[in-house]
């Protein structure tokens, strides 16, 4: 009997033995080799950076995407039988500087319309209703770019003393200027000319960083309007294509990143779903808005100069509302595909566009806002919003229109892989400081268009981007030429 209790009491300690051996040996199977690299985030400029590295013969990478796809905030969404752009619409050419999202374009043959903002002063309405007279309206435009243009050389000035910090916000500028935007129709043409490109308001934008508009100036102000089923993302489909095989192991999709852990031997990730990644370098290729956030923890806490740096910058939102009716109600033809909305109440519902151009017979019209606005719009329900909207519309074109079939309300600012649209200069954040938001921790590279200093807030700032954080990373491999801040 007691020997049989003896066996027994072995047989179980046998038995926790070889349990704990195969859990050991489980884990070690399921924990990949170390990588060279690790790419988190596959939008434009992560998929750019893993293309440069392996291009360069770094090929050992890994790359973590915390979705369902690739492409980051290129995103396409079904919408009323048509291919609806929720983040980035439009890719610019025709200017000095060769854009090269233009040659991916034409090798994609992409399907595109070119975007007409040329006729404004003929559609342009007041807020109770009524079309503003041409005269009025060309005066406001002209008063706008009287504007920009003080604006432009300004930050000339201020850019001229390298060693100085010294700054102004878009709306200290324009008291200096002495015409602060007052009435609807100047406040809606000041949007047009700040907000609808920095996805802020001007008292929230630095005219020394964000003046001139570098993307327009460099590569032109041929807006293509993106209207391929496919999509916008097709692009960083197309990047990803020529270097990685169908089902290529290194892409891992659905890998929420929640832990980054580095020091001088390199960087350990572990994602939502218990998985362990291991490598020399990470580039970290997520928004500023979820470096803001608490999805990602880094162990140790980053130093107080990156934390500031990234604290203080600030991550915009830009939304656009598509509605689908039963028929069009609006002026259609040449000169008409956009018109603006001339409210108190600065960023009301200001900018429409219809996509009878891009979608013959869709009968889809899209609103864009921004900023707080955005936000505030985030916040509320999309009956809320259609109702909203449809007063506007019943100021625009009388009371007599259809209701809508369908809304979409795309929310960037609440998407946690996201939280928000792209980045905008703040007033009085230093150039030093820009550089420190760029600058790696020890083996943590940073990439996205927040990093961009030329062209952060378009889709040519992440993909260069990308480009140029995978160099710092090969020159750190392979010539020990490494980055510091």
């Amino acid at each position: 009997m007691l020997r049989n209790m003896h066996l027994s009491a072995a047989m179980k300690l046998l038995l926790s033995l070889l349990v704990l051996l195969l859990a050991v040996s489980s884990a070690t199977v399921a924990a990949p080799p170390p990588s060279s690299v690790i790419v988190i985030g596959a939008g434009l400029s992560g998929i750019a950076a893993a293309k440069t590295l392996h291009d360069a013969g770094i090929k050992d990478i890994v790359i973590l995407e915390a979705t369902p796809k690739i492409g980051g905030r290129l995103s396409k969404v079904a919408f009323a039988g048509q291919t609806m752009e929720v983040g980035a619409c439009w890719y610019f050419g025709g200017g000095p500087q060769h854009n090269p999202l233009v040659d991916i374009a034409n090798s994609l043959k992409l399907n595109t319309y070119p975007t007409n903002f040329g006729n404004l002063s003929s559609n342009t309405y007041k807020q109770q209703g009524g079309l503003y007279p041409k005269a009025e309206v060309d005066a406001a435009l002209g008063a706008g770019a009287a504007r920009a243009q003080f604006c432009t050389n300004l930050s000339t000035t201020l850019n001229s003393n390298p060693r100085s910090d010294q700054d102004v916000s878009v709306m200290g500028a324009y008291l200096l200027y002495k015409h602060v935007p007052a009435t609807p129709l100047e406040m809606v043409v000041d949007y047009f000319n700040n907000d609808y490109i920095d996805a802020q308001a001007p008292q929230l934008t630095s005219v020394k960083h964000k003046y001139p508009r570098h993307e327009l100036v460099d590569h032109g102000v041929n807006f293509n309007y993106v209207k391929d089923p496919r999509g916008f993302e097709s692009m960083a489909y197309h990047i990803a294509d020529q270097f990685l095989k169908k089902g290529d192991p290194r892409l891992k999709l659905n890998k929420v990143v929640r832990e980054i852990s580095y020091s001088k031997k390199g960087v350990t990730v572990k994602t939502e779903d218990g998985s362990v990644f291991q490598a020399k370098f990470a580039i970290l290729s997520a928004s500023l808005g979820v470096l803001q956030s608490n999805l990602i923890s880094f162990k140790p806490e980053f130093p107080m100069w990156k934390r500031v740096a990234i604290s203080d910058f600030s991550m915009a939102t830009y939304t656009k509302i598509f509605i689908k009716f039963p028929h069009k109600f609006w002026p259609t033809g040449p000169g008409t595909e956009v018109f603006f909305y001339a409210h108190q109440h600065h960023g009301y519902y200001p900018i429409w566009k219809h996509l009878e151009n891009e979608y013959p017979g869709s009968n889809i019209l899209f609103v864009t806002v921004t900023g707080d606005e955005s936000i505030r719009i985030e916040k509320q329900s999309d009956e809320a919003t259609k109702a909203e909207a449809m007063e506007v519309l019943k100021k625009m074109f009388g009371n007599n229109i259809p209701n809508p079939d369908a809304i979409l309300v795309p929310r960037w600012w609440t998407n946690r892989f996201f939280k928000g649209s792209y980045v905008n200069w703040p007033p009085r954040y230093s150039h030093e400081q820009f550089q420190h938001l760029q600058a790696p921790v020890g083996p943590v590279y940073f990439t996205g268009e927040h990093t961009s200093e030329k062209y952060m807030g378009f889709a040519t700032g992440a993909y260069f981007s990308g480009i140029e954080s995978a160099n710092d990373v090969i020159k750190c491999l392979n010539r020990k030429i490494c980055r510091a801040h």
